[in-house]
């Protein structure tokens, strides 16, 4: 097993977090208790609205690191900005955005999840923790505790702390994974699905995409028919995969792209076989912040 990398509150803090930054790993400070810096008195309740990329995005254009995983950056203005600067003076370790990275680590908290998974999951990068290991794949999904006793998946719209590069290499995301969050959308309510027709993507709400029609519908509708294709599970996880590869062809575009007409298309897709309507919508916008989250 291997063991953590320490960081300390001096320089070297900041300096790991550039350093991570550099290698496209957006990160954060964390304070006493391994949890984000609160909202500042601007952004407390969500009165600003939210920083973008969060769950419900917002205008916030706050300087500090609020909203916890959703201040995550690469940016080296930002991390050696006044604003920040006073949070590293006070934080005691660094995290980063495993979906913003394009990773998804798998938090095996105990012994027992550690035995689970070498018995159960591939083997790919590995980093001690103080109870248990990460176990990190290559690919974001969504993020969901509690996946089992012991075991959390940390991705989109989450954070974990940086305990070191770990050993190993770094396979791809196996569906072992991915079934492990697979479970809010079994016994689907067939009565609840919304038979209502969403308006297709077309020119008219892509002014600033770089994209041809033909180039956008031909993914859209590969899309679909990965989703259309889960009659019987994995439709969410399907309508994920699809929004996150979709609005990740669309990150050096002027904007704007049409991008919730494409949402609405790949939704419906996922409620037109059984996934209720929350659901399917929960994984289109967490799969399409997964990619965008990660040019932050």
């Amino acid at each position: 097993m291997t063991h953590p990398t320490p960081v300390r509150r001096d320089g070297r803090l900041l300096a790991t977090a550039l350093h991570l930054a550099a290698g496209k790993m957006p990160v954060l400070p964390l304070r006493a208790g391994k949890v984000p810096f609160g909202n500042c008195p601007d952004c407390t309740d969500n009165a600003c609205g939210g920083r973008p990329n969060m769950k419900t995005p917002g205008p916030c254009a706050c300087p500090r690191p609020c909203h916890a995983w959703a201040a995550a950056t690469t940016a080296p203005a930002v991390l050696t900005s006044p604003a920040w600067t006073r949070a590293w003076a006070h934080a005691e370790t660094i995290a980063y955005h495993p979906g913003g990275a394009g990773v998804t680590v798998v938090d095996l908290d105990d012994a027992d999840a550690v035995a689970w998974a070498r018995t159960t999951l591939p083997p790919t990068r590995t980093v001690a923790t103080t109870r248990g290991e990460h176990w990190i794949y290559r690919d974001a999904m969504r993020s969901a505790n509690k996946v089992r006793p012991g075991v959390d998946i940390k991705s989109a719209m989450s954070y974990a702390r940086w305990l070191g590069p770990g050993t190993g290499p770094m396979t791809p995301l196996p569906p072992a994974v991915l079934t492990l969050v697979e479970r809010e959308e079994s016994t689907p309510a067939r009565e609840a699905v919304d038979s209502s027709t969403p308006a297709r993507w077309d020119r008219s709400v892509a002014t600033g995409c770089r994209h041809t029609p033909a180039f956008v519908r031909a993914g859209l509708d590969t899309g679909i028919g990965r989703i259309m294709a889960c009659r019987e599970q994995g439709a969410g996880t399907a309508a994920y995969g699809a929004a996150r590869f979709l609005a990740a062809r669309h990150t050096a575009c002027p904007g704007p792209c049409g991008l919730d007409a494409v949402a609405e298309e790949l939704i419906a897709a996922a409620v037109s076989v059984g996934v209720p309507t929350p659901y399917a919508r929960r994984c289109v916008t967490n799969g399409m912040s997964a990619a965008l989250g990660a040019v932050a």
